[in-house]
């Protein structure tokens, strides 16, 4: 099993760029993550998150279904269905499969597997450009980017913790950086294409 995992502060640009990458690089498939936070508007369970109640989500935890898991704000928790990451990566036409995770979520799965795993970390430009991004969403109250903006800092401090940061400064630069280090690593596993 080959994994691409990115990881970012939130805003940062990561669930752009991996949709980007996914367009760009054949072979590669998504794993949508598990959440206990409410769908947002326009967002469709099974697509965008698996949507779990709190207490949906502990039993699946308790039955050892999740490849990684966190709380990463308070009441909210994300995490990886580890049947969902070997049903796709078990399919003939897939090379990779992508996960879009937290720090922690991201820096575990490396810890469990290894070379096959590459760990991208997306970084903003700066704490203030981050801010501006949170801002311009404008689908969290201001608490709630305090809130994002205090666990960037402690997320930026783990940056060098992978294997490649892309400072995603231009949105296309970030892209053509994000596909030239999946395109070497999956050429380095021996699955040029």
């Amino acid at each position: 099993m080959t994994l691409i995992v990115l990881t970012a502060p939130s805003g940062a640009g990561k669930t752009t760029i991996a949709r980007r990458l996914m367009a760009e690089v054949d072979g590669l498939r998504f794993s949508v993550s598990a959440t206990t936070r409410a769908p947002r508007p326009g967002e469709t369970d099974g697509v965008d998150y698996v949507f779990l109640t709190p207490e949906a989500f502990q039993a699946r935890v308790a039955a050892g279904d999740f490849l990684e898991y966190e709380e990463v704000y308070p009441g909210r928790v994300y995490g990886t269905l580890r049947q969902s990451v070997e049903e796709i990566a078990a399919a003939p036409d897939v090379r990779a499969v992508v996960l879009d995770v937290d720090v922690i979520g991201a820096l575990n799965v490396k810890r469990i597997y290894g070379d096959a795993v590459r760990t991208l970390f997306i970084a903003p430009p700066s704490l203030q450009a981050l801010a501006d991004r949170l801002h311009a969403r404008g689908t969290e109250t201001e608490q709630q980017v305090q809130t994002r903006l205090a666990r960037a800092e402690m997320e930026l401090s783990h940056a060098p913790d992978f294997d490649t940061v892309i400072v995603n400064d231009d949105l296309d630069v970030a892209v053509a950086e994000t596909v030239a280090q999946v395109r070497s690593f999956l050429g380095e596993r021996g699955m040029e294409g």
